[in-house]
């Protein structure tokens, strides 16, 4: 449903929006969906994980980086949270933005901070880094500093946007990368990037299943949709497809009992899991990608003491998504 998604894309690129919630993140139920603001809660959260046959991908949220402080800031944080995660013998990589380590205003300083993330990786059992994608203005950007490092280091990978008409070019161009395969969770024009959900739906799966049958590294699939896994699954097997060459992907909070039965079937299975204050801007876009999940956030929105607290984040939220809400429930029939 175009009009919810670019609802909600509006939400998550909205600064003043963010900056308030994170002083009430808690209240708004945030930690359904990140995995606490402090180490420790990040760290209880991977061991649980890990001991249901769980590797976890670690997003320490960043939204609006405009300084070469607050893009260092941004740095040392990854890098004292892949300390933890390797200090605590626990099964988890990093997932990193550019724009959080500078790339908006100074791309050579992001290729800088993301080098040194890398060779610290190397000394923490050659930790996986995968370089996520953001907007498509980036996209550029992004496969510059993947070309500029993949020589260098094996642990590093990216991702593949379904819904990008790019994406093909681009599995085809990184065979030997780990990849995580998503449909895309941005607004771009038609003429960059398919529109409707059968379209991109339909070039998700043929995009996995050319990378399944041709990659030489893993492919993460990531992805809640049902009928997409269960089609995987069955061409998985009807290819014998060996198990160490992909792994099932979510997000943390979202479908969890169908997370653990996919793994409890023995399939390789990561989860999403992002840490920090900076949640607001990933879960609108979340709300982007399926806006069923919007009965999460209203349960949490409309609770008494959440809109008495919270002012005008819950304010205008609710205001614009009860009115989202509806148009998506009646387009749905």
């Amino acid at each position: 449903m175009p009009i919810v998604k670019n609802f909600f894309i509006g939400l998550s690129n909205n600064p003043f929006l963010n900056k308030a919630a994170k002083e009430i993140g808690p209240m708004l139920g945030a930690n359904k969906v990140v995995a606490g603001n402090t180490t420790s809660a990040l760290l209880n959260t991977i061991e649980r994980l890990n001991n249901k046959g769980i590797t976890v991908t670690v997003d320490c949220l960043g939204e609006f980086v405009v300084t070469e402080g607050e893009a260092i800031q941004a740095k040392d944080q990854i890098l004292e949270v892949m300390y933890a995660i390797y200090n605590h013998s626990l099964d988890g990589h990093m997932s990193v933005k550019l724009s959080q380590l500078g790339s908006e205003f100074d791309l050579d300083l992001a290729y800088r901070n993301l080098r040194e993330i890398l060779l610290k990786a190397n000394e923490f059992d050659n930790m996986h880094i995968n370089i996520d994608t953001e907007k498509y203005d980036s996209l550029f950007d992004i496969t510059q500093v993947v070309d500029r490092l993949k020589g260098e280091f094996k642990n590093v990978g990216t991702v593949i946007q379904a819904y990008l008409y790019k994406a093909d070019a681009l599995v085809d161009k990184y065979p030997e990368l780990r990849l995580r395969m998503v449909k895309g969770a941005y607004k771009e024009v038609d003429t960059i990037a398919y529109q409707t959900k059968e379209d991109i739906d339909e070039n998700y799966i043929r995009l996995i299943e050319k990378r399944l049958l041709n990659a030489k590294n893993v492919t993460s699939i990531a992805t809640h949709d049902d009928k997409v896994i269960t089609h995987i699954k069955q061409f998985i097997k009807d290819n014998k497809i060996e198990k160490d060459q992909y792994e099932f992907q979510m997000l943390y909070g979202f479908r969890t009992d169908l997370a653990e039965k996919i793994s409890g079937e023995g399939n390789n299975f990561c989860i999403y899991v992002p840490y920090g204050d900076d949640w607001f801007s990933y879960f609108m876009r979340r709300l982007a990608e399926r806006p069923q999940n919007l009965n999460l956030m209203f349960k949490e929105f409309m609770k008494p003491e959440v809109v008495k607290k919270s002012g005008i984040v819950v304010g205008t939220m609710t205001a614009f998504g009860v009115a989202s809400a509806l148009i998506y429930r009646l387009f749905k029939k």
